[in-house]
């Protein structure tokens, strides 16, 4: 056998055969079903933070859903937000629900992130789900509240707080009378 590169060159049906076994398909990939949207809504209520399967500390608790009330009526989306069991709610002829429940959590230590800036972070993954005023679902994702480097563990719920304004922001359109 010949020498390439310091090893042996192996017989040609043996290299065709790995070559072409390593090639992609040449099948046409399958296109994700579009998202739809953006949704268009006059008022959202928040529901009340869900962590049945994960033991979140009740300070965790209540700051994710007072950061999630703070960044969505940042976005100006909505002429209303509602909290859970706002009985004003009812009202609204196009209200859209947000349910979040939490999935993972991982409390960190913000003296060892301040230390080490690689150990110590803490995590937040929840699931958001919209429904229309229907109860049917509108769109669902997950998204995670992390605090690496700097800050305080509650830190996470502001981090949380702001990628739920970033849905929002992408997933449904200003009504014309909501306050600029």
């Amino acid at each position: 056998m010949k020498s390439f590169f310091g090893g042996s060159v192996l017989k040609t049906p043996l290299v065709s055969l790995l070559f072409l076994c390593g090639l992609p398909s040449v099948a046409h990939p399958q296109q994700a079903a579009p998202k739809p949207g953006p949704f268009k809504a006059s008022a959202i209520q928040i529901l009340q933070i869900q962590s049945e399967d994960v033991k979140l500390p009740a300070e965790f608790q209540t700051a994710l859903y007072e950061n999630v009330i703070e960044q969505v009526d940042k976005t100006k989306r909505f002429q209303h937000v509602y909290r859970d069991g706002d009985s004003n709610s009812g009202n609204a002829p196009d209200l859209v629900t947000l349910q979040c429940t939490v999935t993972g959590f991982k409390q960190g230590n913000a003296e060892t992130r301040q230390v080490t800036t690689v150990a110590g972070a803490t995590t937040i993954a929840v699931h958001m789900k919209f429904t229309g005023k229907d109860g049917m679902s509108l769109f669902e994702t997950d998204a995670k509240g992390r605090v690496r480097f700097l800050g305080e563990n509650l830190r996470a719920t502001y981090d949380f707080g702001k990628k739920v304004g970033g849905v929002v922001r992408q997933d449904f359109i200003a009504t014309s009378s909501a306050p600029k």
